[in-house]
């Protein structure tokens, strides 16, 4: 009871009240910092071709919400989705193509419908010397060079087997691998003449490759989805996120960094 309480009656009954209207101030507070500790971040799991664009997104995005923290998780979107379906806590997933996209919406874990955002194609990429003289798709497939290429079953490598079938060229790969980023640091580091990447991995490495186009790799357009988990718990923030992503702001990031418009 409060001090008063050998007062009046009438006084006792006010400094009651005075009492019981002063605690809800205190457990909501404790409350509401814990709804603002879960609102206030958002994790995204993106392609691995999509760190340079997204990065620099989730800056613009901190930035315009103060106090928000976006935690990306960039690597081949089939290695996304796996982690996705045994229960990585993402909130907003963005595929490198529809495929990936469509198996976690087949598994019930997309809320509402996917936006595509972007579109990419593939590219030779060789050091800047190229010793091995490549100028063509045709190039890749001659004895002695060291090609390297993503694993089927990642977006890039669904691609290079479209490109291959278009040019009519088999590629004898030295190895495949997980990631087109991983591709890219296989030509960066000299253990490959060339790789097949997307044209916006040859604008984000700079000077250290360089791309050789193809005309067969209008034949293999990558279109890029992105959707929030239903089991996000931040799903406001989830769908600001994607809103800035195909915005005006988030779609002039990615055509700086090479990605094809919607």
């Amino acid at each position: 009871m409060c001090t008063g309480a050998l007062l009046a009656a009438g006084v006792v009954a006010a400094g009651l009240a005075a009492c019981v209207n002063s605690t809800p101030d205190i457990a909501p507070s404790a409350s509401t910092d814990g709804r603002k500790a879960a609102a206030s971040s958002v994790t995204v799991y993106a392609a691995a071709s999509l760190k340079s664009p997204f990065t620099e997104i989730a800056s613009k995005f901190e930035a315009a919400n103060p106090g928000t923290k976006v935690t990306l998780n960039f690597a081949g979107s089939s290695a996304l989705v796996s982690q996705i379906t045994q229960g990585a806590p993402a909130d907003v997933f963005a595929s490198a193509d529809s495929r990936n996209m469509d198996e976690l919406s087949a598994a019930g874990l997309i809320d509402g419908t996917p936006t595509n955002f972007a579109t990419n194609v593939l590219t030779i990429a060789v050091s800047s010397a190229d010793p091995a003289s490549i100028s063509s798709f045709a190039d890749l497939a001659k004895p002695g060079i060291k090609v390297v290429v993503c694993a089927p079953q990642v977006p890039c490598g669904s691609a290079t087997r479209k490109v291959e079938k278009a040019a009519g060229t088999t590629l004898m790969p030295v190895s495949e691998e997980s990631s087109v980023a991983d591709v890219l640091g296989k030509v960066t580091s000299g253990e490959a003449d060339a790789g097949l990447v997307y044209v916006t991995d040859v604008k984000t490495a700079g000077d250290r490759v360089k791309g050789i186009t193809f005309r067969e790799s209008d034949q293999a357009v990558n279109t890029y989805p992105i959707a929030a988990m239903g089991s996000s718990k931040n799903k406001e923030l989830a769908n600001a996120f994607i809103a800035m992503v195909t915005g005006s702001a988030g779609k002039r990031v990615l055509g700086d960094a090479g990605f094809g418009a919607l």
